[in-house]
């Protein structure tokens, strides 16, 4: 058959131009797709034999053969072949896949038998890296084959060609090197690329590699593929040192996890997977993008690392892979946001960490304690991202206590709370030893009550949410709205208070007039045993630690006035009261250090160090005149 020159369908030269630019985001990929496609061919050589025995017994492979000189690149398989109509019908309208159709005329479009490959889609990423391309094929069961040349400006050329066997044959004559471009003849460039992109594919890819003797080069075949897909296997098959292995492969991360998780589904969805934990915070787990999270593969090719549609952004401490039969190869990150498929991988992705964590948590107490330690903050960012799922996040939570050493859940807290209590006690702050000496507690835990403390900066951010667990709210004890007293106490404590009220006058009203800028409010108070000041927030106010939360990731937040509770029965604020009332000129000087020293207790710093400096300095003056007398 002379030459016969065809146009492409479907307006080919701007497609190929949006194609090539668009739908790829690196270079690399066009050897995945080629290698994808002799995947594909293979399969489809195989089922055929399943059909018919005399088909059957051949060695299959992908051979990858370079060129320095020549600068050409030819990637061959053993598999399927095409026909002259199959050519034109395939690579002449781009974007048509020939796996479908294959799979239809075997009777089961859903069948396991799932095919790589969109052939008429991924074949022409070879223009990114080539000026022109020739493909010679032969079709199983045929004598014929066929040459198919493009330089994919928008047509082709077909003729007849010689091949001894079936299969297909794709060489590349690649463009000259640029400036930082990858010389895709090079030996370890190609290896680079099957070992990211398709180090998993089933069959051996054979590449042409350097063997040099007596200052002499020869070639020598050698298989770069590993063809371990070790999420592939039922897990009884696989042993703990080649699960270690793996994640020591993925990661980089030479520390054991602390668990797995092994994905498996089959239905309208399939998709295999295999995730773990660390054991320690991955140096990127703050990062964007990471080098780890979830790599996503599409029958058993690599498409992409750190995949943020496999899983919710809280739980990111998560690495693996997960490998989904359905997708097809050339999705991008764009699709991906709102593919069907993907949403569906993610919520059982979800469902199956949240069920492995439940199970650490109630029989490995010690690992999760580790776990909890390490990623606790990062999982309960899901409390303020995630409402539908807050309760499980709760359930999963561990929090430090007044009430005992080390963690607990707050079921455990439940168990022990008060049965007159209205919710489960909480304060955050900058630190547990901080927390542990807040003014705030003192009453509290003088009467019995539990506090659970919370040290985390998004803890601010969940307790503004108002989380419950089991009807139960999480009240932070901060908030002038927690009164842990009975009925009767409160009754009490308010006839104390009033009592004193005529008496405190004039120290609210000259505080105020210091501090009006800073104060909403000074009141009496009865929550400190100890202490005589506290800064409390107030009932709608932002608490000092969300304040500075907001300004350090970049927010404009004005500052917020709070209220100061002096200690009722603490001798220093009685003897204020009196001086107050006899409007001795030093009171100023001790409600400067007093409010000062609230604020510091706090995590606040003060707004002018020298006029703290100056009143500290004045009450210590003070101090050393009365032990003068």
């Amino acid at each position: 058959m002379a030459e016969e020159k065809f146009q492409f369908q479907s307006e080919a030269a701007e497609l190929l131009r949006l194609m090539i630019h668009s739908v790829y985001s690196n270079r690399d990929i066009f050897l995945r797709e080629l290698i994808s496609n002799a995947s594909d061919a293979l399969d489809k050589r195989r089922i055929e034999a399943l059909f018919d025995s005399e088909l059957a017994g051949f060695d299959p492979e992908i051979r990858i053969v370079r060129d320095r000189e020549a600068r050409t690149l030819t990637v061959s398989d053993n598999g399927i072949g095409m026909t002259r109509e199959e050519i034109v019908r395939y690579l002449g309208t781009i974007a048509k896949s020939g796996t479908r159709e294959f799979l239809a005329a075997n009777g089961d479009e859903n069948a396991g038998e799932q095919l790589i490959g969109q052939f008429g889609v991924g074949f022409y990423s070879v223009f990114m890296v080539a000026d022109r391309v020739t493909l010679v094929s032969r079709k199983l069961g045929t004598n014929e084959a066929f040459r198919f040349e493009s330089d994919g400006q928008g047509g082709y050329s077909l003729s007849d060609a010689e091949r001894p066997e079936c299969g297909t044959t794709v060489t590349l004559y690649l463009r000259p090197v640029g400036e930082d471009e990858k010389d895709y003849t090079e030996e370890w460039t190609i290896r680079d690329i099957v070992k990211r992109y398709s180090d998993f594919i089933a069959w051996p890819i054979l590449l042409n590699t350097s063997q040099w003797k007596d200052g002499k080069e020869s070639f020598q075949d050698e298989v770069i593929n590993s063809r371990k897909a070790i999420w592939c296997r039922a897990e009884g098959e696989v042993s703990e040192e080649e699960y270690h292995e793996f994640y020591r492969h993925l990661t980089h991360d030479w520390k054991a996890p602390l668990t797995r998780i092994v994905l498996n589904a089959e239905g309208t969805v399939s998709f295999k997977g295999l995730l773990f934990v660390p054991s320690e915070a991955p140096f990127d787990l703050f990062m964007d993008p990471k080098a780890g999270g979830i790599s996503l593969y599409i029958k058993r090719v690599f498409i992409m690392n750190d995949c943020h549609d496999l899983i919710p952004e809280y739980m990111r401490f998560v690495r693996g892979v997960v490998d989904s039969e359905d997708l097809p190869l050339n999705i991008s990150r764009e699709i991906l946001q709102d593919n069907p498929i993907i949403r569906v991988i993610r919520r059982s992705t979800q469902r199956k960490v949240f069920a492995s964590l439940r199970r650490m948590l109630e029989s490995e107490r010690e690992a999760y304690e580790k776990f909890w330690s390490t990623f606790g903050r990062v999982l309960k960012e899901g409390l303020v991202r995630d409402r539908e799922h807050s309760a499980t996040i709760l359930e999963l939570a561990l929090f430090r206590s007044t009430a005992q050493e080390g963690w607990t859940t707050l079921a455990g807290y439940r168990e022990r709370m008060k049965s007159d209590q209205e919710g489960i006690f909480c304060l955050a702050g900058r630190d547990l030893a901080a927390l542990k000496a807040s003014p705030k507690l003192e009453r509290l835990v003088e009467k019995g009550y539990e506090v659970l403390l919370l040290t985390d900066p998004v803890d601010e951010v969940v307790l503004a949410e108002g989380p419950e667990f089991e009807s139960l709210k999480l009240l932070n004890v901060a908030s002038d709205s927690v009164h842990p007293s009975s009925e009767d106490e409160r009754r009490e404590e308010e006839a104390r208070l009033k009592a004193l009220e005529s008496d405190f006058a004039p120290l609210r009203e000259q505080t105020l007039k210091i501090f009006g800028d800073s104060l909403e409010d000074v009141r009496l108070s009865l929550r400190m045993t100890s202490s005589p000041a506290c800064l409390v927030d107030s009932r709608n106010g932002m608490s000092l630690q969300m304040e500075q939360l907001m300004r350090a990731m970049g927010g404009e937040v004005p500052s917020q006035k709070r209220i100061l509770e002096l200690n009722a029965g603490h001798p220093l604020v009685l003897r204020l009261l009196k001086m107050a009332e006899e409007e001795d000129e030093r009171v100023e000087n001790f409600l400067g250090v007093l409010y000062d020293q609230a604020l510091i207790l706090e995590g606040g710093t003060v707004s002018d160090p020298s006029v703290f400096v100056k009143r500290l300095s004045a009450v210590m003056a003070l101090a050393l005149e009365g032990e003068g007398e």
